[in-house]
């Protein structure tokens, strides 16, 4: 083995495993944060069951316990609402940083591979070239690939806010029509 063939084996391997390392990171860095998210979301939702609890025992009759029900199911709505969106845009963030950091690998790659069929095409023998345009076009076919999941990842992402965007907006005109039913109901027993 010659050394620039070497030299060439020790810098990818020392690339790949900065790649494998920033991966691990990002992957680290998002479970930490959604523990973190986690942990605040139970705690709230446990001190949010012991006063809502606390509430409903103090209710002196039935209709007291059905107006004090109304009354706290829309802040929890609010609440998984709002932590669901701290999921979706903690995983998007995980998602933006994975999908840079693998575009950034797969030019690397990319351009190494161009620069060796390029390099194995003007020293190849008779036929070479043959090997040569079907790698070139392996690469493009690969190239293409990757840029259509991409383009596949982001219109899930979109997706994904679209409907993060309307559940939010039906939380929000759910109180509304709610509130004016209780109203047209408060006419009618009058």
């Amino acid at each position: 083995m010659s050394n620039p063939n070497f030299e060439q084996l020790t810098a990818a391997q020392k690339a790949n495993a900065e790649v494998m390392m920033a991966l691990m990171r990002t992957a680290f860095n998002g479970v930490e944060r959604l523990t973190a998210l986690n942990m605040a979301a139970s705690r709230e939702f446990f001190n949010s069951t012991v006063a809502n609890t606390q509430q409903l025992l103090g209710a002196k009759d039935a209709n007291a316990v059905a107006k004090l029900n109304s009354e706290l199911a829309q802040p929890n709505v609010d609440k998984l609402v709002s932590y669901s969106r701290s999921v979706y845009d903690l995983v998007s963030e995980m998602q933006k940083e994975i999908t840079s950091v693998m575009e950034a690998q797969y030019s690397s790659f990319t351009k190494n591979a161009e620069t060796a069929v390029e390099k194995a095409k003007a020293s190849a023998p008779v036929g070479g070239d043959v090997f040569a345009a079907t790698m070139q076009s392996m690469l493009g076919a690969s190239t293409k690939a990757f840029d259509q999941m991409t383009s596949m990842a982001k219109q899930l992402s979109d997706i994904a806010e679209a409907n993060i965007q309307a559940a939010s907006q039906a939380t929000a005109i759910a109180p509304a029509k709610k509130s004016a039913t209780a109203a047209a109901a408060k006419k009618a027993a009058k």
